[in-house]
Formats: structure tokens, C-alpha cells, sequence
């Protein structure tokens, strides 16, 4: 299931998608869809399983991209 990830920060989303590659996830950096909104309009789509662990401050949200349509997983909490 191809997955999509929102960052509050373009620095947020570099580091995701360097973490999901080094565990050999085939992750993409990419505009975020406009279906769906983003602090800092990049977002990666990425195929593992999302594990809430990996959620540091700067992920906003996850979302399943079905069929051209997008259902929430995850919303980081602010503090």
C-alpha cells in the first residue's frame, strides 16, 4: 500500500525520506497532492508499514493513497 506523508517543514521531509531509504524502502520526495494540504508543499510517498515511532515533530500527517483518493492514518499531535 503506497502511503503519503505531510511535513511541517522541508527539512522534515528530507530526513523521513533518508530514513525510510536506508531501510530500503524505494521512498520518493514529491509534491504534496492537492487534495491534500501541507505547511511545506514536499511530501514522500513510501510503501513500509508507518510505525508512529517515526514521527518527530516535523510530520504532520500520513495518509493511505487509495484509487486517487487519500484516508488519514496518522496526525501528529501538537504540543
Amino acid at each position: 500500500m503506497d502511503q503519503i506523508a505531510t511535513f511541517y517543514t522541508h527539512f522534515g521531509a528530507l530526513q523521513f525520506h533518508k530514513r525510510l531509504k536506508s531501510q530500503g524502502d524505494q521512498a520518493v520526495l514529491m509534491p504534496v497532492p492537492r487534495k491534500l494540504s501541507a505547511s511545506c508543499g514536499t511530501c514522500v510517498r513510501f510503501t513500509l508499514p508507518f510505525d508512529p515511532a517515526w514521527a518527530g515533530e516535523d510530520l504532520e500527517a500520513v495518509y493511505a493513497a487509495e484509487e486517487g483518493t487519500y484516508r488519514l492514518l496518522f496526525e501528529n499531535q501538537e504540543e
